[in-house]
């Protein structure tokens, strides 16, 4: 449900005294608020975690290093789920949020590879690598 639509449906299923649904709103809006500044923060998190990979990458690629790495994989999977249920989330969407890092990681860093290899290493600045 979009919010427009969650707007709607406050007003029309709601308690009929408009005091309560100003109260509601605000609250709505304040936890909105919240969750734009935390995804933001997340963003921008993210991003400073890519371009360290893509330094790994790219160190990788000078001396020749797979670009996967199955056994640090597994302990940063077995970390994150530690650290998801100590913060109260669920572990299972922390280790498929970060195998889809991973796997975005390996593919960033198998192309610095390839241009390290014809010489054009340092093409793959469109997307920052995200899970070494």
């Amino acid at each position: 449900m979009t919010t427009s639509n969650t707007d709607e449906a406050n007003t029309t299923t709601n308690a009929p005294d408009a005091e309560v649904d100003a109260r509601v709103r605000a609250e709505l809006t304040r936890l909105r608020d919240s969750i734009d500044n935390i995804d933001a923060a997340v963003v921008h998190m993210l991003a400073e975690r890519f371009k360290c990979t893509q330094r790994v990458g790219h160190l990788k690629a000078a001396h020749r290093l797979p670009a996967a790495d199955p056994g640090r994989e597994a302990q940063q999977i077995d970390r994150l789920r530690g650290l998801a249920e100590s913060a109260k989330l669920d572990p299972a969407f922390a280790e498929k949020l970060l195998n889809f890092i991973i796997a975005e990681v390996i593919r960033h860093h198998e192309r610095i590879a390839d241009g390290a290899l014809d010489g054009t290493t340092g093409t793959t600045a469109t997307a920052p690598d995200a899970g070494e």
